[in-house]
């Protein structure tokens, strides 16, 4: 096998990895988001065991792109292109703990009913679900235009959870005794908030990828 070729393999299985993640990682945004909803405990301590898994993929990502560095020592956009697979493994892995930090909580509110039926933390949750799917698809495609529609998207993250802090603000006023709860829910707020940052960090490794540049998509 040739040096490219050799090279040009362990590219390629260092996106299938990467796009592994992602799939894992949405997996347990939609799973942890179902068990809040429906207060599964069950599937919430599957969510927390299984990150476990994520966390494997990473490190051999990590690896991989070491060895590649140490072996070809890549110039130009080889290079950036084994950078940028560094930062999505970290944002990635992120998100997955961030997920699991979901499944934590409703592990914390077990036992109790939901203070009101949960509709802006599906909504934002599935519009996050989305741009973790997209943002690991922009890097594999090298679609700019699909990265900086992170940044689109993360401004309707941020306005949903505007609206869902001033809810939960709301009904901790007119009763005190769901303070407990609407502040745990609030943190899941914050969590898929948060997620959602990092699919925009993901857009921003595929355009320095593309065009050497990186943008603040976050800004």
């Amino acid at each position: 096998m040739t040096v490219r070729k050799e090279f040009d393999k362990g590219l390629q299985e260092m996106q299938t990895l990467l796009s592994e993640m992602g799939s894992r990682v949405e997996r347990a945004l939609v799973d942890a988001t179902d068990a809040l909803v429906n207060l599964n405990v069950i599937k919430a301590r599957r969510i927390v065991k299984e990150d476990l898994e994520l966390n494997q993929l990473e490190e051999r990502v990590t690896e991989l792109g070491a060895k590649l560095l140490a072996t070809q020592q890549p110039v130009a956009k080889d290079l950036r292109r084994i950078l940028a697979a560094f930062k999505i493994a970290s944002d990635l892995e992120r998100m997955g703990d961030l997920s699991v930090d979901v499944a934590k909580v409703v592990l914390r509110l077990e036992g109790q009913t939901l203070i009101k039926p949960l509709i802006d933390l599906p909504r934002m949750s599935e519009i996050v679900s989305t741009m973790t799917r997209e943002s690991v698809q922009s890097y594999v495609a090298e679609n700019v235009d699909l990265a900086y529609k992170m940044a689109k998207d993360d401004d309707v993250v941020d306005a949903l959870y505007s609206q869902i802090i001033r809810e939960l603000l709301t009904i901790m006023v007119e009763d005190p005794k769901t303070i407990s709860q609407a502040t745990l829910l609030s943190f899941v707020g914050r969590y898929f908030e948060r997620i959602a940052d990092h699919a925009t960090n993901i857009g921003e490794s595929t355009v320095y990828l593309v065009t050497g540049t990186r943008p603040d998509l976050n800004a």
